[in-house]
């Protein structure tokens, strides 16, 4: 039996799913993620991808570990490879897709028609969502620019701003990597630019981080000077108290002063 229209979706239509939930995605982001292994979509006899059910809940589960997890693409295709991610199991809706009259096969567009037509409910802007803690990274994994951006949603104007102002520290290509502490500065970064502050205004939450760094560094000279690994461990151990202390103080402060500028 031939394979109907319905049978499947283009790369416009997946897109027009998927932008909602991921304002961060795009035609390119979709075949950059092909050209890593990630996804592997059929082909029309054309040379159009053909995407079934199965590719848009796969590219949910990357774009989600991306977004939520900040989770690097070769660790994502690793679990997904040794069968950890397994999409299959995460389908419980069908595509719920009513093609709009006149809609074809677009490659190349970065808005097809559809981008506009099919977006779920959600219970808040995109934008504005709170990243989860980073989780999953770990030490010495070293993240591309192309992954940094994707999982930040940052764009490369933004990103350049922001090193510009000591935000994130200047790379030069082609040696560029990130740590998970700059994946969450530059998706912090992101919220706060999405709501009008301006890169250069970021300064001042680093020149306070800034300061309290020196603080603590103050506080332990000693302590941190000393070669004894035991003595090391008991700053390093004391400084994440007074870290997560004086950032629960901030925050305390802050609430408070919300407080009283909306009673």
């Amino acid at each position: 039996m031939a394979e109907t229209e319905s049978d499947y979706l283009s790369i416009g239509e997946v897109l027009g799913l998927l932008v909602e939930e991921f304002p961060e995605v795009t035609i390119s982001k979709i075949r950059f993620l092909e050209s890593q292994g990630l996804i592997n979509p059929e082909r029309t006899t054309s040379g159009y991808r053909k995407f079934h059910e199965l590719d848009v809940e796969l590219l949910r589960v990357i774009l989600s570990e991306q977004r939520e997890n900040y989770l690097p693409l070769r660790i994502i295709k690793d679990r997904i490879d040794s069968g950890e991610i397994d999409p299959s199991k995460e389908i419980s809706r069908p595509f719920g897709i009513n093609r709009p009259s006149g809609v074809v096969e677009v490659e190349d567009t970065q808005q097809h028609p559809s981008a506009r037509s099919h977006r779920p409910a959600t219970s808040e802007p995109a934008s504005t969502r709170t990243p989860r803690t980073v989780i999953g990274i770990g030490s010495g994994v070293n993240l591309d620019r192309n992954e940094f951006r994707s999982m930040t949603g940052l764009t490369e104007q933004e990103i350049t701003e922001l090193e510009s102002y000591g935000i994130i520290p200047p790379r030069r290509q082609p040696a560029t990597s990130y740590t998970e502490h700059e994946v969450a500065i530059g998706a912090s970064a992101r919220i706060l630019l999405r709501h009008g502050i301006d890169a250069r205004h970021l300064r001042n939450w680093r020149t306070t981080a800034e300061r309290e760094l020196s603080l603590i560094e103050q506080l332990l000279a000693h302590q941190i000077r000393q070669r004894d690994p035991g003595s090391r461990s008991k700053a390093r151990h004391q400084a994440h108290e007074i870290s997560e202390a004086g950032a629960k103080l901030r925050t305390a402060l802050l609430q408070a002063g919300l407080q009283q500028l909306f009673d």
